[in-house]
């Protein structure tokens, strides 16, 4: 096994072969073909062209497009779509996963699906825009969330792929400023696209493709056309779906407590177009969600930063999670308390500082509980459906809280699932 560094790696594949055949998510990687540093730094754009969309179209653009559709029946039509489009997103990261996992071609196992699903992704958004039906807005949004779940899943498995141990905290900050930036950057973004939604999906179409494929070109792979493929059995396929916390107590308590933080997260801040409507009678929210999106990001950057390469340094990660799971439970308190914009918009700091943390660090346990790197790909697809499906499975949670007690519901669920989530890494034994 070759040392990390950022200097360039050898050219032999054969470093590559004997990392896949051998090595799990807690064993340094092969040093990357043009080095660490550059692959830290082009993360953030990377993830920041998929966020974008997760951060724009289902709390934003997709709500007021349903909206404008049957105003009458906006939120059951909203239930209906992300809730088709949620389980789509269950089964096609893992599949993404599996499929990377074992494709072979000289760009490697990755590169040829990150291009693919951001390509076919931009094409769903595109059938969006112009959908005029139910049915229309079902199979545009589910065909979005299968190819950009293509996409997402082999990029994720980047960071156990290539990145050494002790720079995965940095990674991991990197990779979540792009992400939380893409996320609320998108809300920011796609707010101004309110009144010209398709314009809107057609630009984060664009901004997605051009962002990971400038990632494949200034970042590539080892070769994986020598790599012999296990024979699939489709026993073994479907077993990826059950987490086994027996055999993989680190991996299932890992997916449980990111499951739980994302979903208390998003069920609240994912609900925001109609929280600020319909809850705190703003009418036009498009002048106020720039605003809480800088908030947001302010405290998530702020908390990222710092958090992310301090881990590093100190070599403990569960005690950063624990913390910011603990602020975001608590951050829900205020509008419970303040009902009011100025209420939102103090929560929306305090829980950006909570997420920030969370993110930085949470990824890079994450990469440390993955059995085998045979199966990197697929098993963090696994482990992403923690982290992918509350941001589209929210509009579905959180309608159903709204329709069943009101919107004053979220906030109680939001707090009791934020404070799970903190246990939940406490039996964790890959990482401290």
């Amino acid at each position: 096994m070759t040392t990390p560094s950022d200097s360039a790696a050898p050219e032999v594949d054969a470093v590559d072969l004997a990392f896949i055949e051998e090595a799990a998510g807690n064993d340094d990687p092969p040093t990357p073909i043009k080095g660490v540093r550059r692959l830290l730094w082009w993360i953030i754009p990377a993830n920041l062209g998929i966020f974008l969309i997760w951060g724009a179209v289902p709390g934003i653009l997709l709500p007021a497009q349903v909206t404008e559709f049957d105003s009458a029946n906006k939120i059951l039509n909203l239930l209906i779509i992300t809730t088709i489009g949620s389980f789509a997103s269950i089964l096609a990261q893992p599949i993404a996963g599996v499929i990377s996992d074992r494709t072979r071609s000289r760009f490697g196992r990755r590169a040829p699906w990150i291009i693919i699903g951001s390509l076919a992704g931009g094409l769903a958004l595109v059938g969006l825009a112009f959908a005029n039906s139910l049915v229309g807005f079902v199979i545009a949004w589910t065909l979005v969330q299968i190819c950009y779940n293509f996409a997402q899943g082999p990029l994720s498995a980047v960071m156990p792929d290539r990145v050494p141990l002790a720079r995965r905290g940095t990674f991991a900050a990197l990779s979540g400023i792009g992400l939380m930036v893409g996320a609320l950057g998108g809300s920011i973004v796609g707010s101004m696209f309110l009144h010209s939604i398709a314009a809107g999906y057609v630009i984060f179409a664009i901004i997605s493709i051009v962002a990971l494929s400038l990632f494949v070109i200034f970042n590539p792979d080892y070769s994986s056309k020598d790599i012999q493929p296990e024979p699939f059995k489709l026993g073994d396929f479907l077993r990826t779906f059950w987490v086994n916390p027996v055999k993989h107590p680190d991996f299932f308590w890992a997916f449980t407590g990111r499951l739980l933080l994302y979903t208390g997260y998003f069920s609240v801040i994912g609900y925001q177009y109609l929280i600020l409507t319909d809850y705190l009678g703003i009418e036009d929210p498009g002048t106020v969600i720039p605003i809480l999106g800088l908030l947001s990001l302010a405290g998530i950057l702020i908390s990222t930063i710092i958090s992310g390469p301090l881990s590093d340094k100190v070599g403990r990660r569960k005690p950063f999670i624990f913390g910011s799971s603990v602020v975001v439970g608590l951050a829900f308190l205020v509008p419970m308390i303040s009902p009011t914009i100025e209420g939102w918009m103090l929560m929306t700091f305090i829980s950006g500082l909570g997420f920030g943390m969370f993110q930085a660090v949470d990824t890079a346990l994450m990469s440390q509980v993955l059995p085998s790197a045979k199966s990197f790909a697929k098993d963090l697809g696994v482990v992403n459906i923690a982290a992918t499906l509350p941001q589209t499975l929210a509009p579905t949670v959180a309608g159903t809280i709204v329709l069943t007690v009101g919107f004053a519901g979220l906030f109680p669920v939001g707090i009791v699932l934020s404070i799970l989530g903190a246990f939940a890494v406490w039996p964790i034994k890959a990482s401290r």
